[in-house]
């Protein structure tokens, strides 16, 4: 059955959901949860044999390569992207950061008191000793991602091309094919009589 891949692909963008949801990330989170829509839609797709929802699970997969790559740019900063100055993961909304800032492997985290640098209602920490800093956890976490998404774009075309070619070879009441089909002799079973007058 060709049901495991989208199941693995089900569970890695839940544990994604989760960490977004930890820390606060709105934009994740949206983008999660209609990439969480998109692999029911696969799976659906190859459990009733519809390959139209497994080539629209495949467009998506396209969106969501794009956006774990915009991901891995954000946390590496590159161009001119910066994680102080902006917060596009939180729509602007708040001064959150990744989940695995502050609970990262081995990392110890430190409240800086009476620091004039928080605004209202935050705090100002320190975070060191961590094994890995959390921008790394995020890249490895879209390009997990990343990887998962073609391995599952190469599975949704190869599964919709094998339901269409089924599809295009099933033999319909037995015999609507272009070179066999003859349409059936209407016979009657009234016997006709002369009449006479």
């Amino acid at each position: 059955s060709p049901l495991p891949a989208p199941a693995l692909f089900q569970v890695a963008a839940l544990e994604r959901q989760i960490f977004d949801f930890l820390g606060y990330q709105w934009a994740p989170i949206l983008a999660n949860f209609l990439h969480i829509m998109a692999v029911i839609l696969g799976i659906f797709g190859t459990i009733q044999y519809r390959s139209r929802y497994l080539m629209m699970y495949a467009v998506w997969l396209v969106l969501w390569v794009g956006w774990n790559a915009f991901i891995i740019c954000f946390y590496l900063e590159v161009g001119r992207l910066s994680q102080d100055r902006d917060f596009i993961m939180t729509f602007n909304t708040s001064l959150h950061r990744s989940w695995w800032m502050e609970n990262g492997p081995g990392c110890l985290v430190t409240p800086v008191l009476n620091s004039n640098l928080a605004p209202e209602d935050h705090h100002v920490i320190t975070v060191s000793g961590c094994l890995l800093d959390y921008q790394y956890i995020e890249v490895v976490s879209s390009a997990t991602q990343i990887f998962l998404a073609l391995f599952g774009f190469v599975y949704a075309c190869y599964v919709s091309k094998v339901f269409l070619e089924e599809e295009d070879s099933f033999d319909f009441i037995g015999g609507f094919d272009s070179y066999g089909y003859q349409a059936p002799q209407k016979t009657s079973h009234l016997q006709l009589q002369p009449l006479y007058t």
